[in-house]
């Protein structure tokens, strides 16, 4: 099963079918389809924001949207197909109407006044979905059964034989496992059964956490992780980093020495002699069969933009871009006929920087106008091509190119006002070829006061006021 976790208010949505990532033992009739979401929260509160409303208005919209795409199917059909008989039309209309679920399901937990105002607002965000620009045909096409959430806490009591047959169901499940303690109450677990400690927001800082591990590595290593003793762990994430390191480096790809940051919890009250501060690298330097850097590593074409999106690693060899922009902290060599056709921009996240993403992006758009006005081929590159390039890209697509997609030399810009819904219309097109794309919050702030504040960077946070 595919296995998702999420910070609140937001949360990750992965829909597909739940198949094993390595041969076991596991049923073939455990292979169906839908998702678990895990989520925490220490507010006292058994669930978090995220899987009381987030998730199931995200249900509520993408169920309308995909009956609202089904509808116009049937109706370009029947247009199509005038001599179809009076039944057969009806028999469509009641397909689409009766057995495709479009309500609100909320937790029983949350006021009706509340629901109220959230279904009032459902209409309007199924259209603002639409007119996104989202990839609406093949959620439709993917999705059998409409989304339907529920919920699973620590207090929750199933009796598996009263459970019907998943193949019985008429919604496509969502499952919410919330791993809050039923208390409420803040306590630090040292035992073999419990060995964690929650940290709020947590999930998007990854870096302080996943001590070098990375998604593929983690998929690629599940079942002994997961079989570690909760003691053993650390050590069993080093050594997997470490030779994915070392086979990096065997490849001459970039293969930098992991470092970790100390946490900060002494003055939560924690122990200090329970924190692990170092991270051990005691492995065998052999070649790995781990190859997570071919799944992480790919170049990613924006339609006809001539813009490509993708990792610094890519940039070394590359052989199908003209000119690249080298967003990274570490400069590369390349292998370009022309030296004027790379540009090296070190930049560095908003949570290091606030401000470093907006001082570049000026220098980022005049050399990709330079080199697209030539029909040069452009990669723009950063460290996991999933961030920092895919703003950029962002705010070079939005500068430079009209609602089709055509450059046009940013002229009808320097007379547009940008708002976010147009921002965030460019950003749902790179998304549709950038599979892995994940810019973060305070990277998109610093597009947006860019394209917003032509190009002058404010003398405060761009982050302010913008909540």
């Amino acid at each position: 099963m595919p296995l998702v976790t999420s910070n609140p208010p937001t949360a990750t949505l992965i829909i597909g079918p739940l198949t094993p990532l390595a041969s076991t033992s596991m049923s073939p009739s455990l292979l169906k389809r839908g998702c678990f979401i895990i989520d925490s929260t220490r507010k006292g509160k058994r669930f978090p924001d995220s899987m009381s409303k987030t998730i199931p208005i995200w249900a509520c919209v993408l169920n309308r949207s995909i009956l609202n795409y089904k509808k116009k199917l049937r109706d370009n059909e029947m247009t199509m197909h005038k001599e179809a008989d009076a039944s057969s039309c009806a028999q469509y209309t009641s397909l689409d109407s009766d057995n495709w679920d479009c309500s609100l399901h909320l937790p029983l937990w949350v006021p009706d006044t509340e629901k109220s105002a959230i279904e009032d607002r459902l209409e309007q965000w199924a259209k603002e979905l639409e007119d996104s620009g989202a990839d609406i045909a093949s959620i439709a096409l993917s999705l059998e059964k409409p989304l339907r959430p529920l919920w699973i806490s620590q207090k929750t009591v199933i009796w598996l034989n009263e459970v019907p047959d998943h193949d019985s169901w008429d919604f496509t499940p969502i499952i919410l496992v919330s791993a809050s303690s039923p208390s409420g109450i803040y306590q630090h677990r040292t035992t073999s059964e419990f060995s964690w400690n929650y940290i709020p927001g947590a999930g998007d800082d990854e870096e302080s956490w996943a001590r070098g591990l990375s998604p593929s590595l983690f998929w690629n290593n599940v079942y002994d992780l997961i079989g570690s003793e909760p003691g053993l762990c650390n050590q069993k994430v080093a050594d997997i980093v470490e030779k994915d390191r070392v086979y990096r480096s065997h490849r001459g790809q970039n293969a930098p020495q992991v470092t970790l940051k100390s946490p900060k919890m002494i003055d939560r009250g924690i122990d200090p002699s329970q924190i692990d501060y170092s991270l051990s690298l005691d492995v065998d330097n052999s070649n790995s069969s781990l190859s997570s850097s071919e799944i992480d590593e790919k170049l990613y074409w924006l339609g006809s933009t001539n813009l490509a999106v993708g990792s610094t690693q890519l940039a070394i060899d590359v052989s199908n871009a003209d000119c690249v922009l080298n967003c990274d902290q570490q400069s590369i060599n390349v292998s370009l006929e022309e030296s004027e056709a790379y540009l090296h921009l070190p930049m560095m996240s908003s949570k290091l920087d606030r401000f470093s993403i907006l001082n570049n992006l000026p220098a980022a758009v005049r050399f990709a106008k330079a080199n697209l006005r030539k029909g040069n081929r452009l990669l723009v590159c950063c460290q996991n091509g999933e961030d920092i390039s895919v703003c950029v890209c962002l705010a070079i697509l939005t500068s430079l190119f009209n609602d089709e997609g055509t450059f046009d030399d940013g002229k009808p810009f320097s007379n547009t006002d940008i708002t976010k819904w147009e921002m965030r219309r460019r950003l749902v097109f790179i998304c549709k070829f950038a599979v892995n794309a994940r810019p973060s919050r305070g990277n998109l702030k610093q597009v947006f006061a860019f394209l917003s504040e032509q190009r002058s960077p404010p003398s405060t946070s761009p982050c302010s006021g913008d909540k």
